[in-house]
């Protein structure tokens, strides 16, 4: 299974610090870099935000599972199933192929290594 992506990564650094004062979530900071560790990850590094600072902070959230692709606002996380979200399935393997080689574009020019030759469409990108 081929997994890739990217992550912002200032935004992901005040997540761990989040994570490391709540007692209870203390176990997501060794998940998230087991996870970035074992998968093809590029990260961006961003702007901290603040009024009147430049807004380049990396927001798009694009899921293809096979020849399935999930677009949208929606977070993937608990705070995505209370909030007023938008998500699109399209099944499409034309679709989810050119949705694809976007996101490992996307996941290079952040860093993250190349797809093993012949990997084919991912599962999960």
């Amino acid at each position: 299974m081929d997994i890739a992506g990217v992550y912002d990564a200032t935004q992901m650094d005040e997540v761990q610090h989040q994570w490391a004062a709540q007692g209870g979530a203390t176990w997501k900071i060794a998940v998230f870099h087991t996870i970035i560790g074992a998968a093809r990850f590029g990260s961006k590094r961003s702007t901290p935000y603040a009024k009147g600072t430049v807004h380049d902070f990396m927001h798009a959230k694009i899921l293809v599972a096979d020849d399935y692709v999930y677009a949208g606002s929606f977070n993937l996380s608990h705070s995505g199933e209370s909030n007023a979200e938008n998500v699109m399935q399209i099944e499409s393997a034309e679709v989810a192929g050119m949705c694809v080689a976007y996101i490992d574009r996307v996941a290079a020019r952040y860093g993250a290594p190349p797809a093993p030759a012949g990997a084919g469409t991912p599962e999960v990108a």
